[in-house]
């Protein structure tokens, strides 16, 4: 049993995998929760992907649980050429949604596009290959950022359907924030779909069903997306490897 944690500041997405296959899920634990939930179940494997832990504290945590307890960092070898010139600044949470998508989609060109906090577009191609993206400003970070930077505009929450032309100060907030996203997301698909035919667009993170009946193109929202991705790459790290495996090594399936 695998026990594959994207752990954030303050909550934790969790699941669990059993012969490859997804068996449970836990979303927005807490660091207590997690703990209880993890020693509940005694997974054999555990990986990590963290941004706010270090490796000591983690190792810490879960070694009485098990052994092979892997932390996801950019030196941990992964089944994916990196093509990016600072693979050292690459956020794990990327890099793991890539990978779930070449599990998701095998052999297959595929955008990656994450709606969280911030928006990121990502291209994997069908042998594998990361080749980088866009890293632009969430939906609620660009309502915020209009109440932040100005001395009228309110803090307001989006709006299921805002129409194009809005009829008062909030409306127009809302139009411009939520059909201005979804402009900006079909106008990067387009362009996407110019650099490689045939991509499967695949929608996660947060705020992926709010959007995905907006977008024009036929796409897929898969919630576990990283969840499936951390799981793959734990199964690379258990099995054997050659020495002259690397992080960017030439994946072999």
């Amino acid at each position: 049993m695998n026990l594959v944690i994207d752990l954030g500041n303050t909550f934790a997405k969790v699941g669990v995998f059993e012969n490859n296959q997804l068996i449970d899920i836990q979303w927005n634990l807490e660091y207590d929760a997690l703990l209880a939930y993890t020693q509940k179940i005694m997974p054999e494997r555990i990986i990590v992907s963290s941004v706010s832990y270090s490796e000591e504290t983690l190792q810490k945590t879960f070694r009485h649980i098990t052994d092979e307890v892997y932390l996801l960092q950019y030196t941990t070898p992964v089944p994916l050429v990196k093509l990016y010139d600072t693979p050292e600044t690459l956020g794990a949470d990327r890099v793991a949604a890539a990978i779930g998508a070449t599990v998701v989609y095998p052999n297959q060109n595929c955008l990656v596009i994450d709606l969280g906090t911030c928006i990121t577009y990502d291209l994997v191609d069908a042998d594998c290959q990361f080749h980088g993206g866009i890293i632009s400003p969430g939906m609620r970070m660009r309502f915020k950022a209009m109440n932040t930077f100005t001395q009228r505009l309110p803090l307001i929450e989006p709006d299921e359907a805002p129409a194009l032309i809005g009829k008062s100060t909030k409306t127009a907030m809302q139009s411009g924030v939520i059909n201005g996203l979804a402009a900006e997301i079909n106008g990067l698909i387009e362009q996407y779909k110019n650099v490689l035919t045939k991509i499967n667009v695949i929608l996660c993170g947060g705020d992926a069903t709010f959007f995905a009946n907006r977008i024009k193109y036929p796409n897929f929202v898969v919630p576990e997306l990283v969840l499936i991705g951390l799981n793959r790459i734990l199964e690379h790290n258990v099995k054997p490897k050659k020495i002259s495996d690397s992080v960017n090594s030439k994946p072999s399936f």
